[in-house]
């Protein structure tokens, strides 16, 4: 087992997370000590380490940088590791901190020390460069064995568009350079994956500057998958008792401050929208809830009745700064399968362990096999970000342990990423290349009820408060599509393909039969089209296959004289079949791929 040892005296192996954490933030120091020493009187901001990597914000001071100067950093990285270096903590006062940093000239730290408490600060020396850090770093600066740099990005300082634009410098290390290459290799299949590469060979959405940044438009072939998505998970709420509903766009500025939203996420929504005459303020939908809590309040309510399931896909919409875009995984307008369960308490741990089994059947029937449930509470030492009692959130977050104890899911707790208004159940799932996705969640709310003055009459007259189940199994319809479309590399299951065959004449005396073929399969909800363009049969194919169309039909004189078809499913010759056998093939496929669970 590889291990690392590290500056608080610890040996942890490689494999733990917050070795890797440390690892790679000692990496993003040793980078900075490089650049310091090849672009003398930089400046830095942050340097932290992300899920794979790190990155360290610089400020070059007019100094030129393009990717073409990245191999000459690594280059001075390397050198450094292998000099022996160790890293060195020291304690100072925060008046002594500020003096070294303002003697060195770097405005940043002084900010960052400026906003810390008065008290003893620790800096981390590694060779001639010493960095404001909490640590702890590697003992051995030369167990960073494997370097490389990846990109170069703009940054706003403290991510204020109106502050300072800095140089982001992203990279990864490694113990052991065969760890590096296999990373490597992840990148490149990455690449090719990329949902962005997929969505336009596939013809499935689009993005127009002047629809606005972030505003997917959905094409046909991506409307169709989408509405298959969609309607996969209609039914199956309607199977276990969730009613839909559907809510505007907009919602009156006080719904959202009613809710505790708008003071929480306020200028990360689109502002008000005034209307001219009546002088009303609305806002954009960022979230749906707070819509079906007054669904909830339209009419009374009887322990009867409850529980009460809201399902919806809902469009909603929050401003994400341009740089933060990215293809249909961070956009400003994406749809929630969103749905809002209001049950009393004593139903609270069936309900939440119902969703769970919904999110199951989900990531089953589209191959999710690899995930970890994270367990997402509240941080006990800043309470001040939430809303609600602490009695309340005691209840919410012991719901969410037992019922994922009880389903038996592996879990991972996280201190701090609770929603303001309660705890969650996060899924984490790993994508075919090994890749972390957060994909579903379920959230415990006894808050909003509150807010709301949601009430049921009780068994015995008496109004009662009903507890809220948040809970979406996709996320989003714009994110799950990217997750998956990158899971599959764009071969998606027969019954998800926007189109499920394509028919080919073999030339135009054969389109007529080729016509009959398909009406027959629409007549019988197969999705199908016929490609008879002037290009070579080949030519074709080949450009078919960039649409990952999962079925191929060759219709030439053969077939026409026995009334068969010649199949191709995934490039593999499945052999020739009369139309009515390969109409009951395509149902027993589908039939097969949905029977997963």
């Amino acid at each position: 087992m590889l291990t690392i040892a590290f500056t608080d005296g610890s040996i942890r192996p490689w494999e733990d997370d917050e070795a890797k954490r440390i690892f790679w933030h000692s990496s993003a120091h040793l980078m900075a000590e490089a650049i310091e020493a090849l672009y003398p009187g930089v400046k830095f901001g942050v340097g932290p380490a992300v899920e794979t990597g790190f990155y360290y914000d610089v400020d070059f001071g007019g100094q030129s940088i393009s990717e073409a100067d990245l191999a000459r950093i690594e280059d001075k990285m390397k050198e450094l590791a292998k000099a022996g270096e160790t890293f060195e903590r020291s304690e100072v006062s925060k008046a002594d901190a500020s003096a070294y940093f303002k003697k060195k000239g770097d405005p940043y730290k002084c900010e960052l020390i400026d906003a810390l408490e008065d008290g003893t600060i620790t800096f981390y020396k590694n060779g001639n460069f010493t960095d404001l850090c909490r640590g702890p770093h590697v003992k051995h600066v030369s167990d960073i064995k494997a370097i490389k740099l990846l990109t170069i990005a703009g940054a706003y300082w403290k991510g204020d568009q109106d502050r300072e634009q800095l140089t982001r410098i992203y990279g990864v290390t490694f113990p052991k350079k065969s760890m590096l290459d296999e990373y490597l290799q992840v990148l490149e299949e990455a690449k090719k994956r990329d949902h962005r590469k997929l969505g336009k060979e596939m013809e499935l959405f689009t993005f127009s500057s002047r629809v606005g940044l972030g505003l997917p438009l959905w094409l046909p072939r991506g409307a169709v998958m989408r509405n298959v998505l969609e309607n996969f998970l209609r039914k199956k709420q309607g199977e276990i008792g969730y009613l839909p509903v559907v809510t505007p766009h907009i919602g009156g500025k006080d719904l959202y401050v009613t809710s505790g939203h708008y003071a929480k996420y306020g200028k990360d929504s689109f502002q008000p929208i005034h209307t001219p005459q009546e002088g009303e303020e609305y806002l954009l939908k960022p979230m749906n809830c707070p819509h079906h809590c007054e669904i909830y309040r339209s009419a009374p309510r009887s322990y009867r009745d409850l529980p009460l399931r809201f399902a919806e896909f809902g469009t909603v919409y929050r401003y994400e700064q341009s740089g933060e875009l990215h293809g249909l995984t961070r956009v400003r307008s994406f749809t929630q399968d969103d749905a809002h369960l209001f049950c009393r308490p004593d139903q609270l741990q069936e309900e939440f362990e119902k969703v769970i089994d919904l999110i199951l059947y989900v990531f089953k029937t589209l191959n999710f096999d690899k995930f970890i449930a994270q367990v997402s509470l509240r941080d006990p030492e800043n309470k001040t970000k939430y809303i609600g009692s602490d009695e309340n959130w005691e209840k919410a977050e012991n719901a969410i342990i037992t019922a994922a104890k009880h389903k038996g899911l592996e879990t991972v707790v996280e201190l701090g990423e609770a929603a303001f208004y309660g705890p969650k159940l996060d899924f984490m799932v790993k994508d075919a290349i090994g890749r972390k996705w957060q994909l579903g969640t379920i959230q415990v709310d006894y808050n909003l009820p509150e807010r709301f003055q949601l009430e049921y009459t009780d068994v015995d007259g008496s109004k009662s408060r009903p507890v809220m189940i948040h809970r979406a199994p996709f996320g989003s319809i714009e994110r799950f599509t990217a997750v998956l479309l990158e899971h599959t590399a764009g071969h998606l299951p027969v019954w998800l393909s926007p189109e499920q065959v394509k028919i080919l004449p073999v030339s135009e005396k054969y389109e007529d039969y080729a016509k009959k073929v398909c009406d027959l399969l629409l007549n019988c909800e197969i999705r199908a089209s016929i490609d008879s363009r002037n290009e070579t049969l080949g030519k074709r194919i080949r450009e078919i296959s960039l649409l990952r169309v999962p079925v191929l039909l060759i219709v030439g004189e053969k077939e026409v004289a026995d009334g068969t078809v010649s199949v191709r499913k995934e490039g593999v010759d499945q052999g020739s079949m009369t139309v009515e056998e390969f109409k009951d093939y395509i149902n027993r496929t589908v039939a097969q791929e949905l029977a997963a669970v």
